[in-house]
């Protein structure tokens, strides 16, 4: 508003900018401290110094945690150097997990160690881990405003790579099953990806063909392949009766301290459900919706960036409602009140000649279902979003039986209905 204060905002280096990434490094911090649910996997110890972590993090961030681990993927405890400052370790570690960098180093008045040793003892680590950034992120922590910008630049940098690893490790590790044979999925705890929970989806029921008359495979006694496809049918019959594919499920590993990032996973994990028992294989977690969406959910909760298709936009918004992820509902609300719109070149359909032909537009979404889902989720962007479709169109809707129900719905929303209480949707 003046100089004074602008001067002073400049000296403290306040800033309005926002980092978007700044939830996804928050969760990613927060697993060095949260408890419960127990998601670690791995304890590392230096001296009297215990740090509980987790192996798909330190895989991701470190190339050589990433080489050790895929060499021994059972491994559960790790000891470090006893000639390294535990300080050191706490500072890299802290680094890994996206969190910022000490002024002090760590040290605090319980300390042996100087600021020297403990900097020689970092610079040391950063080597063996292979983690170059680690030395001149210390460096730039005099400055409020370089630290800053490396702190961003560095949750970029973590962000993509377990980005990369969660392609790698897991997207390319879905298993395809039919549905009736989830239950003897047998996935160890020990595995190269280190999930430690299945999540699955079932594809939509394809219902069969009338008329075919091809011969029935019957699976019943088959065993289940790596890729969980039946093989070696046991018998094969003739059948008058169409056949019906069998179902099929999408298993995808995942980690539990990823998807605490949803509020629905985080109570399901932290109760005495079934789910968040222990057993020999990995639990499987079904999740109603399609593997699609499911993927989608998984890309947000591993990435935070997503990419909604206009045509899945919907369904994703009803399974982020469902897994309490208000960011990744908000998206799917902002990809159908954007995407949604079409063309705002449309045709004038007022002055239509006889005999012209009307011309269509070819409509992204079924817009019924969308404003039924705004009212459902009591998602208002998306109440004004239809109002505004429809109006755009009309002269294409006004004649529908659906339009006219959809204007008698509306008007049954207000539970106390006034003399001068009007529609809302055709007010709009």
């Amino acid at each position: 508003m003046n100089n004074r204060i602008r001067n002073l905002l400049l000296q403290y280096d306040y800033s309005k900018s926002t980092d978007p990434l700044q939830p996804f490094a928050s969760h990613i911090t927060s697993l060095l401290t949260n408890q419960i649910p127990k998601t670690s996997d791995i304890t590392l110890t230096a001296g009297s110094e215990t740090w509980h972590l987790h192996k798909a993090i330190l895989s991701a961030r470190s190339p050589y945690f990433s080489k050790k681990l895929a060499a021994a993927p059972d491994t559960t405890s790790w000891k470090l150097a006893n000639t390294i400052p535990a300080e050191a370790f706490h500072v890299t570690i802290r680094y890994l997990y996206l969190d910022d960098i000490p002024a002090d180093l760590g040290l605090s008045l319980e300390s042996f160690v100087t600021e020297e040793e403990v900097f020689m003892g970092i610079d040391k680590i950063s080597q063996q881990l292979e983690l170059k950034s680690l030395v001149e992120g210390i460096l730039a922590g005099k400055d409020r405003r370089l630290a800053r910008q490396r702190h961003q630049d560095e949750t970029n940098r973590g962000r993509d790579q377990i980005d990369r690893w969660y392609r790698d490790h897991i997207l390319k590790h879905k298993m395809e099953v039919d549905s009736s044979r989830v239950g003897e999925v047998k996935w160890d705890r020990s595995n190269q990806m280190f999930a430690d929970v299945l999540l699955s989806a079932d594809e939509p029921q394809e219902s069969p063909k009338s008329g075919a008359q091809t011969p029935q495979a019957t699976f019943d006694d088959a065993p289940l392949s790596f890729t969980g496809i039946p093989v070696e049918p046991s018998s094969t019959s003739s059948t008058l009766s169409p056949p019906s594919k069998p179902r099929k499920t999408i298993l995808f590993p995942a980690h539990k301290a990823m998807l605490l990032r949803s509020e629905y996973f985080k109570t399901m994990f932290s109760s005495s459900f079934k789910e968040a028992q222990e057993h020999e294989y990995l639990q499987v977690v079904h999740v109603e919706c399609t593997p699609e969406v499911l993927k989608i959910v998984l890309d947000f909760l591993y990435t935070e960036t997503v990419q909604i298709p206009i045509q899945q936009a919907t369904d994703v918004l009803y399974a982020a409602d469902m897994l309490f992820i208000e960011a990744l509902k908000s998206k799917a609300a902002t990809v159908i009140s954007t995407v949604g719109m079409g063309s705002q070149n449309l045709a004038d359909r007022t002055h239509i000649q006889e005999g012209e032909e009307v011309p269509v537009e070819e409509e992204l979404i079924n817009v019924y279902d969308v404003i039924h889902a705004a009212w459902l989720l009591k998602i208002q962007k998306l109440e004004e979003f239809c109002a505004k479709y429809l109006a755009y169109r009309l002269e294409s809707y006004i004649d529908e039986e659906e339009f006219e129900e959809l204007i008698l719905e509306s008007a049954g929303r207000i539970e106390q209905r006034q003399e001068t209480d009007s529609i809302e949707l055709l007010d709009e």
